[in-house]
């Protein structure tokens, strides 16, 4: 990997630097640091080194990125300062100026923004909540004992008084249906926090979205219908749902929900890892353990409740591969998104 990162180092700059003209250096930009680029497929890759090269690795391609953009600022800076020369006097005053760049919405924030408006077509009211929670916000409410792995300290961030950085916009839930009788329905996005590694999959710090909806006549048909909705609103008409069971303590029954590959339409690619399914979201029927907790009667409501990580759906819905790109600050990968 490190021969890789020095290779493309190498033919980044001989490629920036032996440009003789704008389109020839904007080729050379998209070939080693675009979003598709020779670099980020490197990056992408980093997670499946050795633990031991790894640490270098990362290293190794910050510093090569810097060094090609360095290189592409410094190539595009001489072009603009020819370009003022040769035109000289020629350079009419009255022409409009050039718009300055005015910034754009993050692309994870777009998502979070689009699924809550799709939501909201559903019934659904978008509220948020604190990022600092109780043991019993954050796990016992919820059906999660304090034995649990996810309530432990290797897992979680703890502050002062037990005390904790929420590890997912689930206390919403208990916080909503305290306040609110039923007929309910949320959208939560927020940050959450967990001690994951820093990976092309993982983040310590990463955007959520949860939905909860609660009322006495809700049925399995009806939680399936609405994540159907979702998807074919959200990814496009022809994607198809695949509910697979799975367990989640506030949730009874629960399932995790793919979507078919936007890439080869379902029958197997590298993006898939050749399954033609790409997993977006848990889900559920609330555990009637929840509705107790916060004085419901679980033999007369019922609901449903799913969360996802927005950074997640972004990567699925652009076709990113590595999720550090999104959290990076990289302006010129960033801005590709901006409308």
């Amino acid at each position: 990997m490190l021969d890789e990162l020095r290779e493309i180092e190498r033919q980044g700059l001989s490629a920036i630097e032996g440009a003789a003209e704008a389109e020839t250096l904007e080729a050379a930009r998209i070939q080693f640091l675009g979003r598709n680029g020779a670099l980020a497929d490197a990056i992408g890759r980093i997670g499946a080194v050795s633990i031991e090269e790894r640490p270098a690795a990362g290293k190794l391609a910050n510093q090569v990125k810097q060094r090609l953009h360095g290189a592409f600022d410094e190539k595009q800076s001489a072009f603009d300062r020819l370009a003022t020369e040769e035109e000289g006097a020629g350079i009419d005053p009255t022409l409009p100026g050039r718009a300055a760049w005015r910034g754009g919405v993050h692309p994870v924030t777009a998502v979070i923004d689009e699924i809550c408006d799709i939501f909201r077509e559903l019934g659904f009211s978008r509220v948020r909540g604190p990022e600092v929670e109780t043991e019993r916000y954050n796990f016992t409410a919820l059906n999660i004992p304090l034995d649990h792995p996810a309530a432990d300290e290797h897992d979680s961030f703890y502050l002062e008084n037990r005390h904790v950085l929420r590890t997912h916009t689930s206390p919403m839930q208990i916080r909503t249906m305290e306040t609110f009788q039923p007929p309910v329905r949320v959208v939560v996005p927020g940050m959450c926090y967990r001690r994951d590694p820093y990976d092309r999959s993982h983040a310590p710090a990463f955007e959520q979205i949860e939905g909860l909806a609660v009322d006495e006549t809700i049925d399995f048909i009806e939680f399936r219908s609405s994540i159907q909705y979702f998807v074919r609103r959200f990814f496009g008409p022809g994607r198809r749902t695949r509910f697979r069971p799975s367990y989640f303590p506030f949730t009874e029954p629960s399932a995790e929900v793919d979507v078919s590959c936007g890439i080869c339409d379902g029958s197997g690619c590298p993006t898939c890892k050749e399954t033609g399914w790409l997993e977006i979201m848990g889900s559920g029927m609330v555990h009637p353990a929840v509705f107790r907790a916060v004085g419901y009667d679980p033999e007369r409501y019922t609901g449903y409740a799913f969360g996802m990580g927005s950074g997640r759906i972004a990567m699925v819905r652009h076709g990113i591969p590595d999720i550090r790109l999104l959290y990076e600050g990289d302006m010129a990968f960033l801005s590709q998104f901006s409308t």
